[in-house]
């Protein structure tokens, strides 16, 4: 793989922008981390994501009403070309307190598109 270590570093850059902008609760940032639409599987249900999906709110309710912060736990790579990679991972959520609300194990592919890279699927444990 290491034929593809600028699209390995890329990818890994996303995961990383895309963790800080999350935490954050940045919204135009996190944005800045997918290539649109992009996909999401997560409890059995697939969710096509377009530009200005994000909401506020989607900070505090439903599976992220106790959460605080999430941190990567695992990020490693399965697959790496020059305009995709697959990254297997794992991200902790926590509450304010530093307790844990649980891991997830979770597969993303980040594509360059344009010039752009980001997520472009994904497919968790996590609710």
């Amino acid at each position: 793989m290491t034929q593809h270590q600028s699209s390995i570093d890329a990818a890994q850059k996303v995961l990383d922008d895309f963790m800080t902008a999350f935490n954050a609760r940045d919204i135009p940032a996190f944005e800045n981390t997918f290539n649109f639409p992009s996909v999401r599987f997560a409890s059995n249900t697939m969710v096509i994501l377009n530009k200005g999906d994000m909401q506020p709110e989607r900070f505090t309710s439903g599976a992220l009403a106790e959460w605080d912060h999430s941190a990567w736990e695992r990020r490693a790579v399965i697959h790496a070309g020059a305009d995709k990679v697959h990254i297997d991972t794992r991200f902790t959520r926590y509450r304010k307190d530093g307790s844990v609300i649980g891991g997830f194990d979770s597969m993303y592919v980040i594509t360059n598109e344009n010039g752009h890279w980001g997520v472009k699927c994904r497919s968790s444990f996590a609710p």
